[in-house]
């Protein structure tokens, strides 16, 4: 048991480290600063190093900026401690190999787009790319079943990008056709085709609180949404089809 609770742990620690990456991508991508410097949106002073430690620097410096003592956005250690809560429940109902690994990464890709294509309705090409890539890599350390990867390219992004030029962008995006073939890649057919469905009903549920609770635009943006239907369908796709399949043929 201790041994399980130091891995765990140490899962933790990683993904709360790599969501101070992930902070720097989406001000990449949200303000256009580079990755490795990151300013005061108020006084403009650079923000070095050292008080940019995952966590510990904002709690040290109460969430503020060590020049100006202007409030640091929340954003920052939610999404340092979301990364690494994701990354545990990836591990813990995955278990530890190299699929959860891939999954993980998946996960921190995730949480940009959902925050940049939240704020800015674009999902950044970079991102897809990098999932593309891991599913490239899963497409080799999986290779038994590589059919079912590269069906999972285009059987839910060929419908999209149909609705995509019929409808000259406006039910669909092309940022959202390019995340559903590079999460098919990495993901399979079976998951990626359940994943679509369930995305729409969290959108549709969600968004119609949103516009009811706090006057959101009809207009939404799907990554996130997509994102998240991906993430539990990476997790629980399987048990959910079996279930379904069970019901139905009883």
């Amino acid at each position: 048991m201790p041994a399980l609770v130091i891995t765990y742990s140490c899962v933790a620690i990683l993904g709360i480290a790599i969501g101070g990456i992930v902070n720097s991508l989406i001000d990449n991508f949200l303000l256009h600063e580079s990755i490795f410097h990151r300013y005061c949106n108020k006084c403009s002073v650079e923000v070095k190093l050292h008080d940019q430690i995952p966590i510990v620097s904002f709690l040290l410096l109460k969430g503020r900026c060590r020049s100006c003592g202007a409030k640091a956005s929340k954003r920052y250690p939610i999404v340092e401690l979301l990364n690494g809560a994701l990354y545990l429940v990836v591990f813990m109902a995955n278990g530890f190999n190299f699929q959860s690994f891939l999954y993980c990464l998946m996960t921190s890709a995730f949480l940009v787009i959902s925050f940049v294509d939240g704020n800015s309705l674009e999902i950044p090409l970079p991102c897809n790319l990098f999932i593309g890539i891991l599913g490239i890599i899963m497409c080799v350390y999986d290779h038994t079943h590589i059919l079912s990867y590269l069906i999972g390219v285009i059987c839910v992004s060929g419908v999209l990008l149909v609705l995509y030029y019929l409808s000259g962008g406006a039910l669909i995006g092309g940022g959202d056709v390019k995340l559903m073939a590079a999460a098919g890649l990495l993901l399979g057919w079976q998951k990626t085709a359940l994943a679509f469905p369930l995305a729409c009903i969290i959108a549709s549920v969600i968004h119609v609180i949103r516009m009811k609770v706090s006057k959101a635009e009809k207009v939404l943006a799907m990554g996130p949404y997509l994102c998240a239907a991906l993430f539990i369908c990476a997790l629980w796709g399987d048990q959910m089809i079996h279930w379904y399949l069970n019901m139905i043929l009883k």
